[in-house]
């Protein structure tokens, strides 16, 4: 299972590339894993300031829906609209073509409080 040591996590398992104050967002391997097969991802939260852990979104699987929350308090600027065609890139790129939103982050210090890679694989037995 990959878990690339240069992001960061959450409990709820997103994953964060930070470059100066902005934030990448997507949902984790495992996570993804997890949900099966993707068929929807809809973020009605663009260009809204939200607070650390609340909801940005859903990522709806065959059998299930789950809420997504956002990792650091920020504007979210950008949502990846290659997923509006393509929701399969979740499973099949979720570090990279996979990608959900991009914030501009408003306390950068959050980002601190995040999980390691090392921290994450504890979290979920890896």
């Amino acid at each position: 299972m990959s878990i690339p040591a240069n992001l960061k996590y959450t409990k709820d398992h997103e994953w964060v590339s930070l470059e100066g104050d902005v934030a990448t967002v997507g949902i984790t391997h495992f996570a993804q894993k997890e949900l099966g097969d993707i068929v929807y991802v809809e973020v009605e939260t663009l260009d809204q300031t939200l607070d650390k852990d609340e909801v940005f979104g859903t990522v709806e699987a065959v059998k299930t829906v789950s809420d997504l929350f956002l990792p650091l308090t920020g504007e979210i600027i950008e949502f990846n609209t290659g997923l509006e065609d393509d929701p399969e890139l979740v499973n099949t790129d979720p570090y990279g073509a996979g990608w959900m939103i991009k914030i501009k982050v408003s306390n950068l210090s959050e980002y601190d409080t995040l999980l390691t890679a090392d921290g994450y694989k504890d979290l979920i037995g890896a």
